[in-house]
């Protein structure tokens, strides 16, 4: 049988990504800090890219105007004269001026304090190696003390054991003894905040007591030192049965646990917090919600006439360079951010409108009619895809007189009711924690309680999912919710 080798023609569909669709799906799913960093950044690599106050149709060329550029009207071209002139040559060269007539065009300038050149503020680390250095020791104990205090975690609490810093000094001249270490240890204990470099919690509030002067027979040292578990547990009836003291004795030696710091060295921690600003707005004018995207601090973006021109010119004449080349794809990557930007806005304006259409008694009345509501919903709304749907709401926040919410917050699942459209499951978790904040300290409902009572409303809710609601708010079971006093 011989083989035959033969030319032929197939007709097929096939997806392509193209470049400029890659970018539109990349910025998509950006947050407005990534797109502003972005955005900041193709202006620095791109230079036929330039910020403008406002952008006109003009301004913005499409692809046809990229391939044959309008000529520039007669007269009209850069000024180089007119503009040296508008410069303070004087102010511009003030801070290079060299030679005995500086001191008459420099301006007397007092340097900011030093204080304000630092880059970052002290964490932990630093204050308790700022201690060391202010303490008298000796070169040894410094070494081991340091290597004591780089393993301490953000908590203050430390991470090696006394055996495996002693073995830290390699060297033979080095080598430390486990009483050094149990030495240097105590000193670093002595240093601020309390309750520094112990090994866990229990020796750490130990240790809070000593520096305060709780008495070493004092019910709440013993509550610690002797019943951990117990107390861990809350099961304050076994804890007094044990310490062999009445229950309402322990009131007070709780109290005087809870003054004590269970994380040493969160006072220094460097974590702060993060703010948000939302992507969209959501304005109530009248009887209906107005829809604005924040563009607060995004450049806005053109394509440079000067460039422009001169891609012209250089046809014009009928050169071919690579400086041409250049300017050809720099404009052509500027139209494709452009447009994508254009269409990135656009995309989250449909998405949030269509949230707006459906949420409208959430808006109303509150997070008790927040209806369910999966991202098939808003896709079939705005006819795109659910994956489009999911890159938009992906990190973006949107601002309602209800409140800041990510717009993930509005697509969850519904739970059944045997009267009426099946229930949010944000909905029944706002109900479990009303039902517990209204709850009986002292007699704590339960998870089964709390499902017969919601089942009571028409909400069809196993127990399971109850304890699983409750997990996500955060909120302990009955047992550890229950308070004796």
């Amino acid at each position: 049988m011989a083989l035959e080798q033969k030319l032929s023609l197939k007709l097929a569909q096939k997806l392509v990504m193209t470049p400029s669709l890659q970018q539109a799906i990349k910025l998509l799913q950006m947050t407005r800090m990534e797109l502003e960093t972005l955005l900041t950044q193709e202006l620095v690599e791109n230079p036929v890219l330039e910020e403008s106050g406002e952008i006109t149709e003009d301004e913005t060329p499409q692809a046809e105007e990229m391939a044959a550029p309008e000529p520039p009207a007669n007269g009209e071209g850069l000024d180089h004269t007119e503009s040296m002139e508008n410069i303070d040559l004087d102010a511009y060269f003030g801070d290079y001026w060299e030679g005995p007539g500086s001191s008459s065009m420099m301006e007397e300038r007092e340097e900011p304090p030093i204080e304000n050149s630092l880059t970052r503020e002290a964490d932990l680390y630093d204050h308790l190696l700022w201690q060391l250095h202010m303490a008298e020791v000796t070169p040894r104990q410094r070494e081991i003390i340091e290597l004591i205090i780089g393993n301490l975690n953000p908590d203050g609490f430390l991470v090696a054991t006394p055996e495996e810093i002693r073995e830290m000094g390699d060297a033979e001249e080095r080598q430390y003894t486990l009483e050094e270490v149990e030495e240097a240890l105590a000193l670093v204990r002595a240093f601020d905040p309390p309750g520094i470099a112990c090994v866990d919690l229990r020796e750490s509030l130990l240790l809070q007591m000593d520096i305060k002067g709780v008495p070493q027979d004092a019910l709440a040292r013993r509550m610690v030192d002797e019943s951990w578990d117990l107390f861990l547990r809350r099961q304050f009836p076994a804890v007094a049965k044990k310490l062999g003291v009445e229950l309402p004795e322990l009131e007070a030696a709780i109290e005087v646990v809870r003054t004590l710091e269970t994380h040493p060295g969160r006072q220094f921690s460097t974590d702060r917090p993060h703010y948000i600003e939302p992507d969209v707005f959501v304005r109530r004018v009248g009887d209906e919600y107005v829809i604005q995207l924040n563009d607060d601090g995004l450049p806005r973006l053109r394509v440079s006439r000067a460039y422009r021109r001169m891609l012209q010119t250089m046809r014009s004449e009928g050169r071919q360079t690579e400086a041409q080349q250049f300017i050809k794809d720099k404009i052509r990557s500027a139209v494709w951010l452009i447009k994508s930007l254009d269409q990135r806005q656009r995309t989250i304006y449909k998405v949030a409108a269509s949230i707006v259409r459906q949420q409208r008694e959430f808006l109303d009345r509150g997070i008790e009619h927040l209806r369910p509501m999966v991202l098939r919903d808003v896709a079939e709304d705005i006819g795109m895809h659910e994956s489009t749907v999911s890159r938009v709401v992906s990190n973006k926040y949107i601002h309602t007189q209800r409140g800041l919410f990510p717009m993930k917050f509005f697509f969850h699942s519904g739970i059944d009711r045997e009267y009426g459209d099946n229930i949010s499951s944000l909905t029944v978790k706002r109900k479990i924690e009303q039902l517990i904040q209204a709850e009986d300290p002292k007699r704590p409902l339960s998870d089964s309680e709390l499902m017969r009572i919601l089942n009571r409303e028409g909400i069809q809710i196993a127990r399971r999912t109850v304890a699983k609601y409750r997990d996500e708010l955060s909120i302990p079971s009955s047992t550890d919710r229950k308070q004796i006093f």
